[in-house]
């Protein structure tokens, strides 16, 4: 490692999707960290108690488990680390539970490079966001609720399922599917 390298700061990227992968680590190694990559939530931390990483950018989603596992042990090993998530799959209570467990921000997929670097650095909320001024679909609150009920039940299905008074399968078809937009 050179000394340019050493002085850059420590970036852990953990997403299932390779490709995404292998297109967002040279970005932002061209924005200044040193980047590791994994794709599953071992490796990943494997990875951190490796590389003690200042930065994180962790997908909610991985394979069949949950990122947000991943933020919690990246802030048991430092509480400084500054982690963003990623998803496709967004909801309210994924999102409350990652900002609960040290996540600094949240974001949807796709974002770019330049969003992720923003939200890495962006550490106090903004009391301008603008407000909606339309109510959630009933489908998007019916998958808000599916979350919220999940997230209760520690992401077993199973347990989700039987709360729900719904067929387990019924449920993994329904959080299988993309989140409905507003």
């Amino acid at each position: 490692m050179t000394t340019l390298e050493s002085d850059k700061p420590q970036l852990l990227l953990v997403d299932d999707d390779e490709t995404f992968c292998s297109v967002l680590k040279p970005a932002l190694e061209k924005r200044n960290f040193q980047v590791s990559v994994a794709h599953d939530v071992k490796s990943g931390i494997l990875l951190a108690e490796q590389t003690e990483p200042e930065y994180a950018v962790i997908d909610l989603r991985i394979g069949h488990d949950s990122g947000l596992e991943m933020v919690k042990k990246l802030i048991s090993l430092d509480s400084n680390t500054q982690v963003v998530i990623l998803t496709g799959f967004a909801s309210i209570a994924t999102a409350v539970e990652a900002i609960k467990l040290g996540a600094i921000h949240y974001l949807t997929k796709p974002a770019n490079a330049d969003e992720i670097v923003n939200a890495l650095f962006k550490n106090e909320g903004d009391s301008s966001v603008a407000i909606s001024e339309n109510p959630l679909s009933i489908k998007r609150l019916e998958w808000e609720h599916l979350q919220r009920v999940l997230m209760q039940h520690d992401g077993n299905i199973s347990a989700a399922a039987r709360a729900l008074n719904m067929h387990r399968r019924t449920l993994q078809r329904k959080l299988d599917k993309r989140p409905v937009r507003e």
